[in-house]
């Protein structure tokens, strides 16, 4: 995708432009908030996004200001719930079970606009989109997610063509996963993590170890030599979590190779090419019998070198308030922000309780007060039916909601993860209902006191 510049988008109605430049901002924020326009090229509050932070805030602020003065700009016909992808790679959740219609999770009476946002004009508090038309606001809410880029490794996306490879990451790809899951008769079998942020960084683990579990159940495990691949120096973040699963991957016979980095996918001969990044420009070839691809992210197209980000191109907010450091009436939430925790649906949910009471507060012309602490969760799946609850903040330091050691495979984590957070996604976080696992977390220790 081609990178789209700034564009000057002086979308005010007739007239609206010839006023005092002090009519058009507000108090001590300087928001420059420009009169009313036509009936779809002005908003209250205009959402970029229908993902997970998209829905959940458009939801909160339909309830703020109405239905009728909040728009959420969304290209795509399906909402997903990308979490199960783990468990649909696995073959314990069927890929139908995490989609559906993206007009159905649209908060009812919320303008959705179906198109691309193209550019973003924040010093006149406006959007272009790609049909060439122009949306102004008094809020804009960039919950854009995260771009995915199977491009940069040399083979990819075409190798997805050939058998033997799979990715949990694109609804594209998952199912690949479980049918070269399936099909594994012995070899090596490959799991890698990219040399980038990633969204849900526990996920290209979580498949190897229902790989390993599947293949104990169907007597392949002697066969397989399972590799984790990563482009990181550490299995996991947090050391208590990372610990446990140094434990789970001695007991499974798992490799480890670290500072490994996937840049070519030879397909046609199952041949995966990695850099080692201790020694950059040395390379070595692996065959493989089955390979998980997670692929190199980025931030939206739209956003790199955009004038509401940072150099790297992610979006620029305060880490405790969610609020644009330039920007006052800018805010951002979930995978596109330049937050420095775990971008995973937990993290949405959090922000969403948090950036909720950032805008009340700029509404009403107040500094905000609310801090986000970088509450981020990652259900961490060993098995068909474990899970390790990692749970932390900005500090890497755990932040767990249940008095008892997270860091222990659960049966009971399992089923939080498969069957009772779906529920509260659909039901509970994008209806704006759900700001995160804190106040249950205090009545859980609470009554411990």
């Amino acid at each position: 995708m081609s990178v789209i510049g700034v564009v000057s988008c002086s979308c005010l109605c007739p007239g609206v432009w010839l006023l005092n430049p002090g009519v058009q901002k507000m108090s001590s924020f300087g928001l420059h908030t420009a009169a009313r326009c036509a009936a779809k090229d002005y908003y209250e509050v205009l959402v970029l996004g229908g993902g997970a932070g998209g829905i959940a805030m458009s939801a909160r602020m339909k309830r703020k200001v109405g239905a009728g003065n909040v728009a959420v700009v969304e290209p795509s016909k399906t909402h997903y719930y990308q979490p199960l992808w783990t468990l649909v790679g696995g073959g314990a959740k069927q890929l139908a079970a995490s989609g559906r219609p993206m007009g159905s999770v649209m908060p009812k009476g919320v303008e959705w606009i179906k198109s691309r946002v193209t550019a973003l004009d924040p010093d006149k508090n406006c959007v272009r989109l790609e049909n060439d038309t122009k949306v102004s606001y008094k809020y804009l809410i960039v919950a854009l997610g995260i771009n995915l880029h199977y491009e940069k490794i040399k083979g990819l996306p075409e190798g997805f063509n050939h058998p033997k490879i799979g990715s949990n990451y694109s609804v594209h790809t998952v199912e690949k996963t479980w049918k070269a899951l399936q099909d594994f008769k012995e070899g090596n079998a490959i799991f890698t993590f990219p040399n980038t942020p990633v969204k849900c960084a526990g996920a290209p683990q979580k498949i190897m170890y229902l790989s390993d579990a599947y293949w104990r159940k169907t007597g392949k495990r002697s066969k397989a030599n399972i590799m984790f691949n990563t482009s990181l120096g550490v299995i996991f973040g947090v050391k208590k979590y990372a610990d446990a699963l140094l434990e789970v991957i001695k007991e499974r016979n798992i490799a480890v190779n670290y500072k490994r980095n996937l840049v070519e996918v030879r397909a046609d001969k199952q041949e995966a090419v990695f850099e080692n990044l201790d020694k950059p420009g040395e390379t070595e070839v692996h065959q493989y019998g089955m390979l998980h691809v997670t692929p190199p992210m980025g931030p939206p197209a739209v956003l790199i070198n955009s004038p509401v980000s940072d150099e790297a191109g992610w979006l620029d907010v305060d880490k405790e308030t969610l609020q644009h450091k330039k920007y006052p009436n800018v805010f951002g939430i979930g995978d596109c922000t330049n937050l420095p925790t775990s971008k995973t649906a937990a993290a949405v949910a959090a922000q969403s309780g948090v950036l909720d009471k950032t805008i009340s507060l700029v509404m009403k012309n107040q500094l905000p007060a609310k801090k986000y602490d970088g509450y981020t969760s990652c259900p961490l799946v060993t098995s068909y039916n474990k899970v390790i609850l990692a749970e932390f903040d900005y500090n890497a330091q755990p932040l767990e909601t249940f008095p008892i050691d997270q860091s222990k495979e659960r049966v009971t984590m399992y089923h939080m993860k498969a069957d009772m957070m779906p529920f509260l996604y659909w039901n509970a976080l994008l209806k704006g209902y759900w700001g995160g696992p804190a106040p249950f977390r205090k009545l859980m220790h609470l009554g411990l006191k």
